[in-house]
């Protein structure tokens, strides 16, 4: 039975990318990319990996469809066809996809007890990660004490990538904190139904993330699927009662302030424990018994996670919707569409691979 499972979930995942790759309309490529990221959340389910399945449904199905969305409503809907491109990456999935055929044959069988990922490490995780971090959820003891510094530098990473977002639109935007009179980005949604149902759903989705960002040491969850549900929920509340509206709960200042905080409770945790004459992420040091100490210091490390994820998704939204907020104020026609409900007609020769604004985004 499992193993039609599995064999259903990869046809359907085969058939999604293949559709990914095939279709002009980059509106339906991210509906698609989204149930993409739910059937990916399902076979991770199938094969055990839990944690890695609530990651891949908060972000692949949940936040990466919102933001690709935002990007769509800056370029345009539909993708000129350029034959010699797509031959070109055509080319480059044959050749990387027969690479990593090749390469799989050097690696060990599934499941072998004999490979080195089951004889190194592993193995003291699972024996003594209860007596040691005294948590039943070993991922969470794996990413947040074991490999506290890979997570630390996932952190930083997340926080860099903001900063590169933050540095690229800014320049482009003049004033991005300013409020300026409405648009189609910030006024409220007038669609009732769609209001009610936002207010019902706004509060238990923060909830849940407060729930995930502190129950991750017992079951699946912790900050980064927090932080990211969070950022859903504030993005949400703008898309359905205007940027200003949401700006009013968490400012742009604040969003680029909490960023970096959340950066700071990670290696001031780390700087604590090295002060007290540990090492480095060794929350051992943080009380006098060490697996209290262990549960004080994941708790702490794992808020600074939820507040930097969460921060840095809602910035990205922040400068995306200023972006549109800034093309729609130098249309000439107000109130135009962002995404155009008709593809380009005839011939499309001149236009950028993605059409712009005026072509693709409807003027």
């Amino acid at each position: 039975m499992n193993l039609l499972l599995d064999i259903a979930l990869l046809a359907l995942l085969l058939a999604t990318a293949v559709s990914i790759a095939w279709i002009k309309d980059l509106f339906a490529a991210a509906m698609l990319a989204g149930i993409y990221g739910l059937l990916s959340a399902g076979f991770f389910m199938t094969m055990g990996a839990v944690d890695v399945a609530f990651t891949e449904a908060a972000v692949g199905a949940g936040i990466s469809p919102l933001l690709i969305l935002l990007t769509l409503a800056l370029c345009g809907r539909y993708q000129r066809a350029d034959r010699n491109r797509a031959r070109l990456a055509i080319a480059l999935v044959v050749t990387v996809g027969a690479l990593l055929v090749t390469a799989t044959e050097d690696m060990p069988a599934f499941g072998d007890i004999h490979a080195p990922a089951q004889v190194h490490v592993a193995p003291h995780y699972i024996q003594e990660s209860m007596d040691e971090i005294g948590i039943p959820n070993i991922v969470t003891s794996v990413l947040a004490s074991y490999r506290g510094f890979d997570t630390f530098g996932e952190v930083v990473v997340i926080f860099t990538a903001g900063l590169g977002v933050l540095s690229l639109l800014m320049t482009h935007t003049a004033q991005p904190l300013r409020i300026m009179e409405p648009s189609p980005v910030q006024q409220a949604s007038r669609d009732i139904v769609l209001r009610v149902v936002a207010k019902v759903l706004i509060a238990p989705i923060m909830l849940y993330a407060l729930y995930v960002q502190f129950h991750g040491e017992y079951g699946p969850g912790g900050g980064f699927q927090a932080g990211v549900i969070f950022a859903v929920g504030f993005i949400l509340y703008s898309m359905v009662f205007g940027l200003d509206a949401v700006r009013k709960v968490a400012s742009h200042g604040l969003v680029q302030l909490l960023s970096a905080v959340g950066v700071l409770v990670f290696g001031g945790t780390g700087l604590l424990s090295f002060v007290s004459g540990k090492n480095f992420l060794d929350y051992s040091a943080l009380a006098g018994d060490s697996v209290t100490g262990q549960h004080i210091g994941i708790i702490a490390i794992e808020l600074g996670v939820g507040i930097t994820v969460a921060s840095v998704m809602i910035m990205i939204s922040y400068l995306f919707s200023a972006q549109l907020r800034d093309r729609e104020a130098a249309l000439p026609i107000k109130g135009a569409p962002l995404l155009t409900d008709n593809p380009p007609a005839g011939d499309s020769s001149g236009l950028s691979p993605l059409q712009p604004l005026q072509q693709g985004a409807g003027s």
